[in-house]
C-alpha cells in the first residue's frame, strides 16, 4: 500500500493550514494497493517525539478513524465528511477527530499510519489509539505510513 498527501511530500514539512498555527485542518490523504482481502480499513496519525524531540518521553495521539470501507481510496482536507461507517477514536486531547501538529519545542515527526484489516471491527469503548491497536491484533494484512515534519511557529 501507498499513503501521499497532496499538501506535503513524505519526510517534508506539513503546512501551517493543517497545524494550530493554521486553521488545524486534517490534510488531504489519497492511498492505493489496498489489498483485495481487505474489509475495512484504520488511520491513526501520532507524534512520537513528544514533548521534545531532543529527548522524546512519549507518542502523542493527533487523530484515530476505523472502520473505513476498504473501497474508500482518500480523505479531502478538513475530513468534514468521513465515509459512511468510519468511526472516529479518542485523540490524546480526549476528543473525537482530527488535531494537528503543535509542538511546544522543536521539529517533530508526525506518522500518518494506515492499516488495512480483515475485518470491521466493532465500536471501541473507549475508541483510543491502545484499544485500536488491541482489536486490530490478528486482523493486519497490510499496513504504510506518511511521514510529515512540523516546527511551531
Amino acid at each position: 500500500m501507498e499513503l501521499t498527501s497532496s499538501a506535503f511530500a513524505p519526510q517534508k514539512d506539513i503546512p501551517s493550514q493543517h497545524t494550530c498555527d493554521g486553521h488545524d485542518r486534517s490534510p488531504p490523504l489519497a492511498w492505493s494497493g489496498v489489498p483485495s482481502g481487505a474489509k475495512s480499513l484504520a488511520l491513526v496519525v501520532d507524534d512520537p517525539d513528544a514533548p521534545d524531540p531532543a529527548a522524546p518521553k512519549m507518542t502523542w495521539v493527533h487523530w484515530v478513524l476505523y472502520n473505513i470501507p476498504s473501497a474508500t481510496t482518500g480523505l479531502e482536507a478538513g475530513a468534514t465528511q468521513l465515509p459512511a461507517g468510519t468511526c472516529q477514536g479518542l485523540n490524546d486531547w480526549k476528543q473525537a477527530g482530527y488535531r494537528g501538529p503543535c509542538p511546544p519545542i522543536g521539529r517533530h515527526r508526525y506518522v500518518h499510519t494506515l492499516y488495512a484489516l480483515d475485518t470491521a471491527l466493532p465500536v471501541l469503548h473507549p475508541a483510543t489509539k491502545t484499544a485500536l491497536e488491541q482489536a486490530m491484533q490478528g486482523h493486519i494484512l497490510a499496513r504504510c505510513e506518511l511521514v510529515g515534519h512540523y516546527k511551531k511557529k
